[in-house]
């Protein structure tokens, strides 16, 4: 049997990226999967359904309370649950402090972490009636140990995981988890884009000599969503090649 068969999962940011990687693993272990975007994705959505599952897209902007309510509504109706939340809708606008924007620091804080609360606040009503669930939050090892010229990011992922164990600690005895994820550095193509002496210098500074793969995240996403980790809640895994050990 998959290891998430007859679970939906609800993943926000997931057109693409490691949103998207998470998606298709959920899906290739039986989860049904509703994501969301800025804009409805047809082709994510018909990858996802290729994998025999159902998926649907939905437009959204993670960081406004009121459309996410709408959201989570309509996913609950045509889904019939929500066992599986995944925080993944994320932005950067980096700078370093002396020149960071308020509009900077807000759009960070509203994206990465008030869409968390936003689909955290209305999903649990639906997975306490469910008597559980699964909520990662997606982190970064940034959150963990900060980083120069990225003081919103940093602040935004560390209350990431500030709030899996805050939500771990009040829902647990409903029987819901929540953990955190903490990426180092992934071959994505945002990374991709970065200089060569660039990535040269952040692979140096990782034990195992190299960037992680989107895969990686996803399987330990898969972890935390299957009964694999049926007794691990309040937890940041980071998953960074010993970088930050």
């Amino acid at each position: 049997m998959k290891l998430l068969e007859g679970k939906t999962a609800l993943i926000t940011g997931a057109a693409r990226g490691i949103g998207k990687s998470i998606a298709l693993k959920f899906a290739q272990e039986g989860a049904n999967i509703a994501f969301t975007d800025l804009e409805v994705n047809p082709e994510t959505e018909q990858e996802i359904a290729a994998l025999g599952v159902k998926a649907k897209s939905y437009a959204s902007n993670a960081a406004d309370f009121a459309q996410t309510e709408q959201v989570v509504a309509q996913v609950k109706e045509e889904f019939g649950s929500i066992d599986i939340l995944v925080n993944n809708a994320g932005i950067t606008k980096d700078g370093l402090m002396l020149r960071m924007t308020e509009q900077q620091w807000d759009a960070v804080i509203a994206v990465n972490l008030k869409s968390a609360f936003n689909f955290i606040h209305a999903c649990v009503p639906i997975m306490m009636r469910q008597r559980g669930g699964s909520i990662i939050n997606m982190a970064s090892v940034v959150g963990v140990h900060g980083n120069a010229g990225q003081a919103n990011y940093a602040a935004s992922k560390a209350g990431l995981i500030a709030l899996a164990k805050s939500i771990a600690q009040e829902m647990g005895p409903k029987g819901i988890r929540a953990n955190a994820i903490a990426p180092g550095f992934i071959e994505t193509a945002m990374t991709a884009s970065l200089p060569d002496n660039v990535r040269e210098e952040w692979k140096k500074k990782i034990p195992l000599r190299r960037g992680g793969q989107v895969e990686d995240i996803a399987n330990t996403a898969l972890y935390l969503a299957s009964d694999l980790s049926s007794y691990v809640s309040g937890q940041v895994i980071q998953v960074d090649g010993g970088m930050n050990t």
